[in-house]
Formats: structure tokens, C-alpha cells, sequence
């Protein structure tokens, strides 16, 4: 079973719990990385909906030369215990800085 400290697992929960319904990074224990979007937090685990990348069926549409491939992405939900997250990151969405209009008077 997983050992944690009682403080480090409510200092967890309370993370989770301030970040829930966006889109983090989770690091576990063991060194591995997952991202998601933190969908419920209860006592002892933390539900996460974890993206999968599908690729559209290629007997569906004939692609020509230089297309890319389509794909769509499915949200699969998935539980984690509480213990087994080490570590809790905002994903950073960036965007390009919004052009300035020149001043017209």
C-alpha cells in the first residue's frame, strides 16, 4: 500500500482541491508524468480525466499527398490515490501576445 504523512496527504488534497476542474500535471511517486483535468477529489484518491489521442479511420476519407492525418481527441476518467501523487503543476496554456492597433485620432 502507499505511505504518505498525514500532512502531506491533506496538503494534496487541498491542491487538488483548489485545482480542481483544470488542466494539470501530475507527477506520481514512482517518477511518471500524467495531465488531465482533476474531475473529483474525495478522502483518500483523486479522479482525473486523462486525453487519448484517435486517429479518424483512414477508409473513411482518401487523403492526397501533404495532408495531415486527423485525429480527435477522448477523455477517459481514471483514479488516482492520493498517495501516489508526489507532485501537482498548472499546464501552461501559452498564446501569442495580442498585436497592438496603431492609435487613430
Amino acid at each position: 500500500m502507499y505511505h504518505q504523512n498525514t500532512n502531506q496527504g491533506s496538503h494534496m488534497k487541498k491542491l487538488c482541491e483548489q485545482y480542481q476542474n483544470f488542466y494539470v500535471v501530475g507527477e506520481l511517486s514512482n517518477g511518471e508524468k500524467v495531465e488531465g483535468i482533476i474531475q473529483n477529489v474525495d478522502q483518500d484518491s483523486v479522479t482525473m480525466l486523462i486525453p487519448e489521442n484517435i486517429e479518424m479511420d483512414s477508409s473513411e476519407r482518401q487523403y492526397g499527398y501533404g495532408y495531415p492525418r486527423r485525429y480527435y481527441r477522448r477523455y477517459y476518467p481514471y483514479r488516482y490515490p492520493l498517495g501516489l501523487l508526489s507532485n501537482l503543476l498548472l499546464y501552461p496554456f501559452l498564446y501569442p501576445p495580442y498585436p497592438s492597433y496603431p492609435v487613430y485620432w
